[in-house]
């Protein structure tokens, strides 16, 4: 009885591990092969970008929130392990049903083969991918399951060939595990190799800007420890996007369209836009997803060509008021023609922080604008630029129920202490940083338990674009739990609001309210 039950457990087990594997060898080899096609004919790629593309509004904010900019990976692990659910799944169905195992491994690559064909930037060639890795990936489970078959014990006797045939479905197995984990570094190696964007980024020199950014005054920054940089470092900069990989464009082939309501429709290369009078410019950009408190914001020095100069050129026509961005991955955002055609610093950009944009913030150009929250202004590998109208066009994040417009709420945030720091008896120095963009920062007040609002000492201002920081010296208390709130004024002399509001549709509003603790020990 004993054998009898362990060999019906080894023979689910075969069954489901044979599914499981045969799946690896399809997404493994499909991936391998994608890195001759377009990036999104990657399996788990395509299959991605068609959850974000269907994801609600507040799944979304709910991802950010909990993963930050983890999110991309979360969602790789969440489809993987749902994927190797289901190919277990298969391989049991393959147990009783070899023809209706295939049928569904075939019916998960026509929802995969949709899901590429259904990307921007893909055509019918992309397909090739997961066609020869569903070939492959049956193959491997028609070969598998066939040992897993002869390695069962007859229902009233023992087989004698058991233990052999266990051992061929296990090295069988291995081998096959082995091929799918190859291929699918091979394909990560050559994939890197064949990095055309990355090289011509690390070779490219960007010219000297005709304007430069105003130095920033020494007294920008908060000397305490703990507190953010006044400029974002590249490499700490938050990222949001919709991109599950990163586009690589090769900047010698990139170009953008102006086109739509305009008298005047053209096409700008890349070295037409390195011939253009750029400018420098300060500029803190949010996402809309930030929440309150949250570090979803970040400030650089950018390097770009003023969108209004741009659209003079092009010449918009009476009636129009939108501009419709499109990435090369087929994102969009909406934003007001006059935002993009005032004195504030809109740019075309293709510089962050003195060196090429890094791959990841949109190379070789995408879209700042001061006062506006990223969804609908900051579109990264920007190649379509459509003047129009708010009601004759839907952007991206619109069309799942976020605002048309977007503009950026005036924010503060407490960055030292942490939540739920422990401190010494003392002194204790409280800082933080906020924003107001194209208006600025004039007061910010805390709060610490409940006494009264007093007011912190702000940092020097580099410009209206760009965060301010601050600092308080509360003189302390006694020992146990404290808190420090924070709101903040801008120049025009408006309160930042206390009311509670979610980032969905229009971004987060409120006070911060930070916990901390005062211990003898």
């Amino acid at each position: 009885m004993d054998q009898a039950i362990r060999s019906k457990r080894f023979e689910l087990f075969s069954f489901g591990l044979a599914g499981f594997i045969s799946a690896a060898v399809l997404f493994a080899v499909a991936q391998l092969v994608s890195v001759f096609f377009s990036t999104s004919s990657a399996p788990f790629v395509a299959l991605g970008s068609t959850f974000i593309d269907f994801t609600p509004p507040w799944l979304k904010d709910f991802a950010i929130a909990t993963f930050g900019t983890n999110d991309k990976l979360a969602l790789f692990v969440s489809l993987g392990i749902v994927a190797a659910i289901l190919a277990a799944l298969v391989g049991l169905l393959a147990r009783r049903n070899f023809v209706a195992a295939a049928i569904a491994i075939l019916i998960l690559s026509a929802v995969i083969g949709t899901s590429v064909i259904t990307r921007s930037a893909t055509d019918p060639m992309d397909l090739v991918p997961v066609i020869i890795g569903t070939i492959l990936g049956l193959g491997t489970l028609k070969w598998l399951t066939g040992l897993a078959s002869t390695g069962r014990s007859p229902r009233h006797e023992e087989e004698p060939s058991a233990g052999p045939s266990r051992r061929k479905f296990l090295v069988a197995s291995s081998l096959s595990l082995l091929g799918a984990a190859i291929a699918a570094g091979v394909g990560t190696s050559i994939a890197a190799t064949r990095n055309a964007a990355e090289a011509a980024r690390l070779a490219l020199g960007l010219p000297a800007p005709k304007t430069k950014a105003a130095k920033i005054p020494t007294g920008a920054q908060v000397d305490l420890k703990g507190m953010p940089k006044f400029v974002t470092p590249n490499e700490d900069f938050y990222r949001i996007d919709t991109a599950l990989s990163v586009p690589r464009i090769n900047p010698a082939e990139w170009s953008l369209r102006v086109h739509g309501m305009v008298d005047n429709e053209f096409t700008m290369s890349f070295d037409d836009l390195l011939g253009e009078e750029l400018v420098e410019s300060y500029l803190t950009l949010t996402c809309v997803s930030n929440p309150v408190g949250g570090d979803l914001v970040g400030n650089a020095k950018w390097l770009g060509y003023p969108l209004r100069k741009l659209l003079e050129r092009a010449g918009p026509q009476a009636g129009a008021d939108m501009v419709l961005s499109t990435s090369i991955d087929g994102f969009s955002a909406s934003t007001p023609l006059e935002i993009l055609t005032d004195d504030r610093m809109a740019l075309l950009a293709l510089g962050m922080n003195d060196e090429p944009l890094p791959l990841e913030h949109g190379f070789p150009v995408r879209m700042v604008v001061p006062g506006l929250y990223g969804y609908v202004s900051a579109t990264k590998w920007v190649v379509d630029l459509e003047v129009t109208r708010f009601g004759e066009k839907d952007a991206y994040w619109t069309t799942r129920g976020w605002s048309e417009r977007g503009p950026i709420k005036m924010s503060s945030r407490v960055d030292v202490p942490r939540s739920f720091t422990k401190l010494p008896p003392g002194e204790v120095v409280i800082g933080g940083t906020a924003w107001a963009q194209t208006i600025g920062i004039s007061k910010v007040e805390v709060k610490v338990d409940d006494e009264p609002w007093q007011k912190a000492e702000l940092a020097e201002e580099a410009t209206l674009d760009t965060w301010r920081q601050w600092r308080y010296v509360w003189k302390g208390g006694s020992s146990g739990n404290h808190s420090v709130t924070v709101r903040a004024y801008n120049a025009d002399g408006e309160m930042q609001t206390s009311d509670r509001a979610d980032p969905v549709p229009n971004g987060a509003s409120g006070w911060q309210r930070v916990q901390f603790s005062i211990t003898d020990s």
